[in-house]
């Protein structure tokens, strides 16, 4: 008996009954990104950081958050974008997953992404090689927003030194 049903089919049909993706738009290095909104625990103006002799570009440093050390992350040496002085616009926008926080720094925080999952599409080849394995895949919403893959941006910390891991 032949099937009514093709695995194009059931894909399409899993695609129009996932949830719509939720997001807070970020803008950084003169582009838009979205963490997706069940990953962000809070978005707050950027504290006074404290540096971390010898991290990489992309760790600004760490903050006091809620009594615990929060590393903050700048993803903009990532596109290939020089670091200035922030803009009083600047947000903080913590991200987390179980145990593991980290506070991604955006230059404004302009609102909220709300998509479907079938609209994601994928990285396009002219996006900065340093920041492609952070992203998921691009919407276009009102122009493109960059979908971050929060646990790719998590396992930042994985490129730092045993001591700092264990610090963040």
């Amino acid at each position: 008996m032949e099937s009514l049903t093709s695995p194009v089919d059931v894909e399409d049909r899993a695609a129009e009954d996932a949830p719509p993706i939720d997001g807070v738009i970020l803008r950084f290095a003169g582009a838009r990104y979205a963490v997706e909104m069940a990953s962000v625990a809070e978005v707050v103006p950027v504290p006074v950081l404290t540096r971390v002799p010898g991290g990489p570009a992309w760790l600004s440093g760490v903050v006091n958050w809620r009594g615990r050390v929060l590393p903050v992350v700048d993803l903009r040496p990532l596109v290939g974008a020089a670091l200035s002085p922030l803009p009083t616009s600047a947000r903080l926008v913590v991200v987390a997953e179980g145990d593991i926080e980290v506070g991604v720094v955006a230059d404004m925080v302009p609102g909220l992404l709300r998509c479907d999952l079938r609209d994601l599409e994928p990285i396009p080849g002219t996006i900065a090689t340093g920041i492609a394995p952070l992203v998921r895949g691009i919407v276009d919403v009102e122009g493109p927003v960059a979908l971050l893959a929060t646990d790719a941006v998590l396992r930042l910390r994985e490129q730092l030194p045993a001591a700092r891991r264990a610090a963040g």
